[in-house]
């Protein structure tokens, strides 16, 4: 969260010529829509044609200037603010949005991701953005505004569960962009002192990683609970990523042999598919660790093909 601002009047005008208007801007290549973490700083300009071409790439015909308009309309109103990493305010909504279309959202969804910190944390009222962005992101800001609202640090993490819980039933997009910001939050997390981080990571361990299994967003779920590992447990944490690079090779060969008969039998039904394979989280790994009280090298189901 950032600290809030005041516009000055020349800011306050560029913000009201939002409403009637929007400047476009062109894309530039990304290789794969996974859900993937990016250098440690990128200019704004660069991160949101990233996000432009992400979009294009599975809505090749989508029209974009309702994200266009939502991110010039997030860069004025964060303009000037800074996270608590010296970074630019703005970076932070781009790569939440970068991440929504990483899990292929709606535009709607992206845009309201791009302006998910506007009202709380900036003098835009929920009427501009209404009157700017229509009913449907005005609801998604203003959900995602009242559960911050609602939400408390300090308090149990039970309660912040149900109010979490209480704001599906209005609409499912609120909480997608709520495990975006916090999977960004989590990747930057470093320059929060040590207590904050664990009670981070102890809600994200609670609240946040079930609801993106009950979601079916495994790869965040995974991401979620390995930046808790590393926050909580960080020297186990280094030694299994230190012992997954040692053994990479080898893991390699031992999945290469091991689909080439799934291949060839697939080949024969003259069927598409996909077949991957990687080893388990870091996470999933650290719990048989602790679970069998056994060492890196006596787990051996650490592979997974799909």
């Amino acid at each position: 969260m950032a600290e809030e601002k005041k516009f000055t009047k020349t800011e306050k005008h560029e913000l009201d010529k939002e409403l009637v208007t929007a400047t476009g801007r062109a894309g530039i290549g990304f290789d794969d829509g996974r859900i993937e973490d990016i250098a440690e700083f990128v200019a704004p300009d660069v991160l949101y044609r990233d996000l432009i071409d992400r979009v294009r790439k599975y809505h090749p015909s989508d029209d974009i200037s309702l994200i266009e308009k939502a991110y010039h309309v997030a860069d004025l109103a964060h303009h000037g603010q800074l996270r608590k990493s010296g970074e630019p305010y703005i970076i932070h909504p781009l790569y939440v949005a970068i991440i929504l279309a990483d899990l292929e959202m709606d535009k709607e969804t992206i845009a309201a991701g791009l302006l998910h910190d506007v009202v709380e944390d900036t003098p835009v009222t929920i009427k501009e953005i209404q009157k700017i962005f229509g009913d449907k992101i005005s609801r998604i800001v203003d959900g995602l505004t009242k559960l911050d609202g609602l939400y408390n640090v300090e308090s149990p993490q039970a309660e912040n569960f149900k109010k979490v819980l209480s704001t599906l039933v209005d609409d499912v997009r609120v909480i997608l962009i709520k495990m975006a910001d916090r999977l960004h939050n989590l990747r930057t997390i470093d320059s929060m002192p040590k207590h904050k981080q664990l009670k981070i990571a102890a809600e994200t361990t609670y609240i946040y990683a079930p609801l993106a299994h009950r979601l079916g967003l495994y790869n965040l779920k995974s991401e979620f609970l390995d930046i808790c590992v590393k926050i909580t447990e960080p020297d186990l944490y280094h030694e299994i990523v230190s012992r997954l690079q040692e053994t990479q090779k080898d893991r390699n060969k031992f999945i290469n042999e091991f689909i080439k008969p799934l291949k060839a039998a697939l080949d024969h039904l003259n069927i598409e598919y996909k077949i991957f394979g990687r080893p388990k989280s870091i996470s999933s790994i650290a719990n048989k660790i602790k679970t069998r009280k056994v060492h890196f090298e006596e787990i051996f189901d650490f592979i997974a093909v799909r």
